[in-house]
């Protein structure tokens, strides 16, 4: 007789989202993901000057600010039809590099790495053990007898404490929780150095973003960080190169750190390779941009359909209609009233609240679909889609990981592992070592155009009479994030997100047809119904930023519900 377990909420993710499974004989047969709160960003914009957008849309979240910062203007300048100066593109290459590296490491340490690594048993390892595994993955001065000795110590302390702060309510002791002591004390160890790694990483995206959260330096027409190497008040060669040293240390955190770690959980998980995979439609869109007509990217985008590497669609140009013209939005199993699946343009948002319903309506997320097919977004898709399309670095990268992966597991691993929970996490650490080494690029792309004299920063926008459509897309850490806007006589007509986690924690739709994370969770074993932690390891795999995903509005302006504010 299958078991219902009800996960709610979700905890280590931004936002409030229910995970409901059916198990049945150790192993889940159904799922459901259902969005539990709201957002009406997009209604308050209407009306409204289309050059403040970016200011409201990245107070969706107080995680993924500049992600919607940079998809709103781009938004409006494909409306325009505006190009802007090369060194707005290297300037927002570098916020979109920086504040990556800083969320990719806060994923897996923070948010993540718990569901594998077990806290308590890091009190039962050999130190000396411990320096051997950890030297045997990577050089690193953190990897020392004394440090290991010292944060032992350190976890020892809090457990005798009986206040477990942070590691408190872990699973501690559960059946899937089988790597070595050793491990666990590598892992520990390296969980408290990457608070102080993420830390630069967030130092540096202030020097050259103004402040973060709420990044403050774009605009409409390119960036407001005036360039002159010589002037204290503006973006100079100090700022830049105290930049460019914060990256470089944080780069080699994650070469030497992160992406080891992530390669031995994957490796000493082995038998996790074959649970997870869920959609294998892959969507990414291109991002590192190269010229000023959005023809040329560092980073490439497109489809994969069924997993099928060798039939990968590359996206050609952040006006590319195959893009534009594919993306709709299902609520047929969402709360709002129709049943419709609609392009982003053409959208509207009325809520219709019936309380959970397993055959009916149960989120507040809504379904996009592309080709009218669900699609995974997230860093495994953008290394699926790059290795398909036989991108340069992506295939470096890869094919180095799954050769360590494969050696250290003792059984030859392909590309197709990726298809996997631990996959998504490898595709993290491999997107966070690949940007680490674009980061330094653009800035010297950066250096270089300013060192020929060229100190431009901005064009000046238009806004015509009559209507406009445009769309702006970049490949956030979570994956795919679009914006979408109608312009009517320089104002706001109507304006839409299509989010990450809307495209991977979004119901099922009108064919009934699962999304990424249910889909993804159906399978997977589940060992203690009263401690699903095996669900936590799936759903935590996407990184859920569940505040982006969802949204409700009233557009007669009435009143939907009242709270009391305490």
């Amino acid at each position: 007789m299958a078991q219902r377990i009800v996960v709610d909420p979700i905890t280590r993710i931004e936002g409030h989202l229910r995970i409901d499974v059916e198990a049945e004989n150790g192993k889940i047969t159904k799922a459901w993901s259902s969005g539990q709160m709201w957002r009406g960003i997009e209604v308050i914009l209407q009306g409204r000057d289309p050059r403040d957008a970016w200011l409201f849309t990245q107070r969706i979240c107080g995680v993924c600010t500049t992600v919607h910062a940079l998809a709103s203007v781009r938004a409006v300048e494909n409306a325009l039809g505006l190009e802007i100066p090369m060194n707005a593109h290297y300037i927002r290459n570098l916020v979109q590099a920086i504040h990556a590296l800083h969320d990719h490491i806060v994923h897996f340490y923070i948010l993540s790495a718990l569901d594998w690594v077990d806290v308590v048993s890091a009190l039962k390892a050999d130190i000396g053990k411990t320096v051997q595994l950890a030297n045997s993955l990577a050089e690193w001065p953190g990897n020392s007898y004394n440090r290991f000795k010292a944060v032992q110590a350190k976890v020892q302390a809090i457990v005798d404490s009986g206040q477990l702060g942070p590691f408190a309510s872990g699973y501690w002791g559960h059946p899937a929780m089988t790597l070595p002591p050793e491990a666990n004390l590598m892992a520990v160890s390296h969980y408290l150095e990457a608070l102080d790694y993420q830390r630069k990483a967030d130092q540096a995206l202030a020097i050259i973003s103004g402040k973060n959260p709420h990044i403050q330096n774009l605009s409409v027409g390119g960036v407001t960080a005036a360039i002159n190497p010589d002037n204290e008040a503006t973006l100079n060669t100090e700022r830049l190169y105290w930049v460019r040293q914060l990256v470089e240390e944080v780069r080699g955190f994650i070469h030497n750190v992160y992406l080891p770690d992530v390669i031995a959980i994957g490796a000493l998980y082995k038998d996790w390779l074959q649970y997870g995979a869920g959609v294998t439609n892959y969507l990414a869109v291109p991002d590192m941009i190269l010229d000023t007509r959005g023809t040329r990217f560092d980073l490439p985008g497109g489809i994969i359909m069924n997993g099928d590497l060798g039939g990968a669609r590359a996206f050609t140009s952040t006006d590319d209609p195959f893009f534009r013209d594919n993306v709709a939005e299902c609520i047929a199993r969402s709360w709002y009233s129709g049943d419709w699946t609609r392009h982003p343009y053409e959208e509207e948002t009325v809520p219709d609240y019936t309380d959970f319903q397993e055959n009916g309506k149960y989120s507040w997320i809504k379904a996009p679909r592309f080709q009218d097919q669900p699609m995974q977004v997230g860093p495994l898709a953008q290394v699926m889609v790059g290795y398909g399309l036989g991108h340069e670095l992506t295939t470096r990268y890869v094919n180095d990981a799954l050769s360590r992966v494969s050696s250290l597991a003792g059984v030859k691993v392909d590309a197709s592992a990726l298809h996997s929970t631990p996959g998504r996490h490898l595709a993290r650490a491999i997107r966070a070592a690949m940007l680490s080494d674009l980061a330094i690029k653009h800035w010297q792309l950066l250096i270089d155009n300013i060192g020929r004299g060229d100190l431009e920063i901005f064009n000046k926008p238009v806004f015509p009479s009559g209507e406009q459509q445009g769309f702006g897309f970049h490949e956030a850490p979570r994956g795919t994030l679009s914006h979408w806007i109608v312009i009517r006589d320089g104002k706001i007509k109507n304006y839409q997100c299509v989010v990450p986690s809307t495209w991977n924690a979004g119901p099922r739709d009108k064919g009934d047809k699962a999304g990424p994370y249910e889909a993804s969770l159906v399978n997977n074993p589940v060992a203690d119904p009263e401690r699903p932690l095996e669900v936590l390891r799936t759903v935590h795999s996407f990184d859920p930023c569940i505040a982006c995903a969802v949204h409700m509005l009233e557009p007669g302006g009435g009143e939907v519900c009242r709270v009391k504010a305490l």
